[in-house]
């Protein structure tokens, strides 16, 4: 049986506004699909194009926020799951706080002056392209964290999970949790995120890796990874497995370096071994979107 707030996630909120476009707006807005980037200038008015002319959904996402919501779903216990970030004092940050609450999520949002944060979710026959605009997700304090009532969340859980994404907005935060599931013997996990994570917060992430008991991520990330550290190699397996290897804060065993590989086996990696675990594949017609897939 699960407790409350057994597993705690930490992250940037974004209310996703999400809509089927097409390959024309990409273009406008200089997007690749399947692709996750941090909004320019230039992508800031797609944010109204997509509201204005488009049927959008709004959803409680963010890398971290989603897989909280889905853990909480698969958990059925109410509270089983906590998560912190920022949000703004506004209409979106209401709807976000509703959304999260509705799904079951404790959450406890740093508010900040700036607006919420938001993502474009732009959808191509079932492929994503994520624009974020982070906004008051970047925002977050680690002085926030660091409240009494705040920490007493991190000292209850017993299951981390901080994706990235985190790494462009606090990477003390989450040091600090790191820290503290090492030294309390507790499972700390993170996600590569996308291919610009890896490399251009590559220092960050090497701080933070060490901690890991769990690294997930797609092919595409983790063939950056390589890349960033010259390993000289596109197979993903063996990348799954040098990740796996990588030292460890704790002095522990390996970790388990998870790789997705979209339609193709996911590749496990662990003790110096790899598995292949075959999807379960979906009928085309099936398939919504690849978002928070």
């Amino acid at each position: 049986m699960a407790e409350e707030g057994i597993l705690l996630g930490m992250g940037n909120p974004l209310l996703d506004i999400s809509a089927k476009v097409d390959h024309d707006f990409l273009e406008k807005y200089d997007l690749k699909p399947n692709n996750a980037i941090l909004a320019e200038e230039k992508h800031i008015p797609l944010y109204d194009e997509l509201a204005s002319n488009y049927k959008v959904e709004y959803i409680a996402g963010g890398a971290t926020q989603n897989s909280i919501r889905v853990a909480q779903w698969m958990l059925q216990i109410p509270g089983a799951t906590s998560y912190i970030g920022s949000i703004g004092k506004d209409k979106f940050g209401e709807e976000m706080k509703k959304n999260a609450k509705a799904a079951g999520v404790r959450v406890h949002y740093y508010e900040d002056d700036t607006p919420t944060g938001t993502c474009g979710v732009c959808v191509v026959g079932g492929d994503r392209s994520l624009v974020a605009n982070l906004s008051a997700a970047n925002r977050y304090k680690v002085d926030h964290l660091k409240k009494p009532e705040i920490w007493a969340l991190v000292e209850k859980a017993k299951y981390y999970y901080i994706a990235g994404f985190f790494l462009t907005v606090s990477p003390e935060s989450i040091l600090l949790v790191a820290e503290h599931a090492a030294a309390n013997n507790k499972i700390f996990s993170t996600n590569l995120s996308a291919p610009f994570i890896c490399e251009f917060f590559k220092d960050v992430q090497d701080k933070v890796i060490p901690y890991a008991d769990f690294v997930f991520g797609n092919e595409t990330e983790a063939r950056t990874f390589s890349k960033v550290h010259g390993w000289e190699t596109e197979d993903v397996e063996e990348i799954a497995l040098k990740i796996s290897q990588l030292p460890r804060a704790s002095g522990k065993n390996n970790r388990v370096a998870v790789i997705t590989q979209g339609a193709d086996p996911v590749v496990v990696a662990e003790d110096g071994k790899v598995k292949l675990l075959p999807i379960i594949p979906l009928p085309k017609e099936k398939l919504v979107d690849t978002n928070g897939a």
